[in-house]
């Protein structure tokens, strides 16, 4: 039973690769079983972010390669686009990645939580789909329990550190006094609610949240203040922004550079700080190439996030010791999961030369021979067939040259009890 991982993410892979092998939501179930189907998997779940896709399954070096071909074939890119970014693991490997991968200790900001909430997702996306099982399930939970230890046992999540914060950071070398500043948050999921909380704590409590429906939008300006609009009302809001976060789940771009050609003009070209932490990109790239507009997108906030990694590193290690312990509790329970299968098979054998056995044995007393003599005859042939294997393995056994194997075969056919007894 073989668990593999294979993907692309921030380190592999630019943001334009990213865009092209992002699942939509909306048919992020749909997809799984196509995946299921077409690569001819057992169990498969799909976890994809602004920063990384990766797809999680059971199955061999085989299966390895039908699910790169099929990714090739679904996001419609040239093979060697994808190899040269993608990253495989597999095994203990792969077990210890998906753990790590949790735990934010392959995240772009190390430790950062949002991970662990996306890869609940990707869980209960395979679930919903029927594309997870025994393996999966159990590989999911046990992860889920690593990253709560790794949070409750190190501090590497006691400073707040994210690509949201990282994006406050760099407003705070803009902008004088962030006090005096609008934000236009276009999105309402946990990234922007993020971003939001950062930035209100700042001290930006003037804001604007445009999102698909305003009920979600409105969920979050109850919380924080400000003002709901939907996304067809960006036109009429966006020049009075001086702050513009956008992180939704689109796969088109929102903001287009006449939007803000159109926003800079009423603004009378005062600086409009943007930051686009959606993959794909909610932000059209040439709107960076506007004056009085600062744009980055994900990538282009690594710098800022280093700066704030050196306090997570020491926590980091911690982190990296529990994962490799627990990876080998998981691997174990795999192992075992091999022992009960081998078990089973010999029970199973066993049962099968004793029915053959029983129902000989009843015909005879059936065809009036003695019970007794039936009796000894069974016990005779069954005993003959039950030890014929270990009997033929025991004359090809080189007791002096292979002593562990002989002691071994002795503990297995419980020979070491006379001894002691």
């Amino acid at each position: 039973m073989i668990v593999s991982a294979l993907g692309i993410n921030h380190k592999t892979a630019p943001v334009d690769i990213r865009e092209r092998v992002a699942f939509d939501p909306a048919s992020i179930l749909e997809s799984l079983k196509l995946i299921k189907e077409q690569a001819m998997l057992e169990e498969v779940a799909v976890l994809s972010t602004c920063n990384r896709m990766e797809v999680y399954f059971k199955g061999d070096h085989q299966a390895t390669e039908r699910v790169t071909n099929w990714l090739t074939n679904h996001h419609t890119l040239e093979p060697e686009a994808l190899n040269q970014c993608l990253y495989i693991h597999n095994g203990e490997e792969a077990i210890q990645h998906v753990m790590r991968v949790a735990c934010g200790l392959d995240s772009m900001v190390l430790g950062e939580p949002q991970i662990l909430g996306q890869m609940k997702d990707a869980f209960q996306y395979a679930r919903s789909a029927g594309t997870s099982g025994q393996l999966l399930d159990r590989l999911f939970q046990h992860t889920f329990s690593v990253a709560k230890k790794v949070r409750t046992d190190t501090e590497i999540g006691s400073s707040a550190v994210s690509v949201a914060y990282a994006a406050v950071s760099l407003a705070k070398k803009i902008f004088d006094d962030l006090k005096d500043a609008t934000a236009l948050y276009i999105g309402a999921g946990e990234t922007i609610e993020l971003a939001a909380r950062h930035f209100h704590n700042q001290g930006v409590d003037k804001l604007i949240v445009a999102n698909r429906t305003l009920e979600r939008g409105q969920a979050l300006t109850k919380q924080l203040g400000g003002e709901a609009i939907t996304l067809s009302q960006l036109p009429d809001y966006m020049h009075k922004a001086d702050i513009v976060i956008s992180s939704t789940a689109s796969p088109l771009p929102i903001v287009g550079k006449g939007l803000i050609e159109e926003s800079l003009k009423k603004r009378k070209h005062q600086p409009m700080f943007m930051v686009d932490l959606a993959v794909p990109r909610d932000i059209e790239p040439e709107v960076g190439h506007l004056r009085d507009v600062y744009l980055y997108s994900v990538d282009d906030l690594k710098d800022v996030i280093e700066e704030n990694l050196r306090a997570r590193n020491e926590a980091a290690e911690e982190a990296e010791d529990i994962v490799a312990n627990q990876t080998e509790h998981f691997v174990a329970w795999i192992e075992s999961l091999s022992a009960v299968d081998l078990v089973k098979d010999y029970r199973d054998n066993v049962e099968q030369l004793k029915n053959a056995e029983l129902e000989k044995a009843l015909l005879m007393i059936q065809s009036g021979e003695s019970p007794e003599t039936v009796l000894q005859q069974f016990a005779h042939r069954f005993t003959n067939k039950v030890m014929h294997a270990p009997t033929q393995y025991l004359r090809s056994l080189k007791v002096e040259q292979e002593p562990e194997k002989a002691q071994q075969v002795k503990a297995l056919l419980g020979l070491n009890r006379s001894a002691d007894n």
